[in-house]
């Protein structure tokens, strides 16, 4: 028998229902339950073929427990090894060698020294830095956010250099991003599952948070779509993530990265909606599935992205045009804005066409 674990937190409706999910589908051979430890000893199993991670990035002995998981043969997803050293600013000079569109970013020391650590310590970095250069690459309004945060904690909206001072002198040992502000039109927020199942949703981060799937308007077009989708699939590919989110803004008609190192992105069906969380759950568990059946004992089973393929080969990565979308029509690409309450049945994962 192969289990199928979920790893989490707080959270209940998402890892609950994928569990149900997957039982219900009663493959033979393969089973779900809320992964169970009572011991951790190095180079021995947890005993599940796969274990969808929702809650190691906050928890560090849970992360080193999936490292152990892995290295004994467990699919675990996403790959703990990768999600321990990606961080956001990486992945905007990633997204700029494989040509998807992202803010200006700069980096930005932690305003305090980080524990153990003196003014020596410092011995190469020049003080002051130069701030002019920097206020003029990302320009004023601006944004500053954690380099490795998520879930908006430790945002700012910045309108000048003072504003910024006085911000930044709060944020303690934090390393931040200071990113110019996207004025969109549009705004996206896209799951991704399996490197090949893209739901795109329509979002808007300015609303209250169980209303920022709550979008009324439509699309301004198909050919958008498929670039959102196209961009969602390589950025995917190349960081080797299972399960992600991905979100643009739309500035001009051409859709901008904002944040896409989300490996544990909200799932939770009183913020993303009915639709939505049924799309999330079904296709889930028919990957996690599909993973278990895949899975086998004694060697890696995890998913490793084209960054790091491309590097261990010593091959480049591709060139730094922009990509250009396919010229064959795809079909039409339903795209949810569903209110939180809606009530739908659940919709049926779609394949995303395959990439080259």
């Amino acid at each position: 028998m192969k289990k199928i674990g979920i790893l989490f937190g707080q959270e209940r409706s998402f890892p609950e229902a994928v569990i149900e999910r997957i039982n219900q589908k009663a493959e033979k051979g393969i089973t779900a339950e809320a992964v169970k430890i009572e011991k951790i000893f190095q180079n021995a199993p947890l005993d599940y073929a796969v274990i969808i991670d929702r809650i190691s990035q906050d928890v560090p002995f849970y992360r080193a427990s999936l490292k152990n998981a892995a290295i004994t043969g467990t699919a675990v997803i996403n790959n703990p090894f990768w999600w321990s050293a990606d961080e956001k600013f990486f992945n905007n000079a990633l997204a700029e060698q494989i040509g998807v569109p992202v803010p200006k970013t700069a980096l930005i020391p932690s305003r305090e020294h980080p524990t153990g650590t003196t003014g020596d310590s410092f011995s190469n970095l020049t003080m002051p830095l130069n701030w002019d250069a920097i206020f003029e690459y990302t320009g004023f309004p601006a944004y500053m956010k954690p380099y490795d945060g998520g879930g908006w904690r430790d945002v700012y909206k910045l309108h000048d250099k003072e504003d910024f001072f006085d911000k930044h002198s709060g944020t303690q040992q934090l390393v931040m991003l200071l990113q110019e502000e996207i004025i969109f039109d549009e705004y996206f927020r896209c799951y991704c599952i399996g490197g090949k199942h893209v739901r795109i949703m329509q979002y808007d981060p300015r609303n209250p948070h169980h209303l920022r799937y709550a979008v009324d308007k439509a699309p301004s077009s198909e050919k958008l779509l498929k670039t959102v989708e196209e961009y969602t699939l390589k950025l995917c590919k190349y960081l080797g993530y299972d399960f992600n989110t991905v979100e643009f803004a739309v500035r001009d008609g051409i859709p901008i990265a904002i944040d896409f190192c989300n490996p544990a992105p909200d799932a939770d069906i009183k913020s993303v909606g009915q639709e939505n969380f049924d799309w999330v759950v079904e296709t889930t568990a028919n990957y996690a599935i599909e993973r278990a059946k895949a899975q086998k004992d004694g060697q890696d089973n995890l998913t490793w992205g084209e960054y790091i393929k491309s590097s261990v080969a010593g091959k480049p990565l591709m060139a730094k045009a922009s990509p250009k979308v396919a010229d064959k029509p795809a079909a039409p690409k339903k795209v949810a804005a569903p209110k939180a309450t809606a009530e739908k049945a659940p919709a049926k994962p779609k394949k995303a066409p395959t990439k080259k």
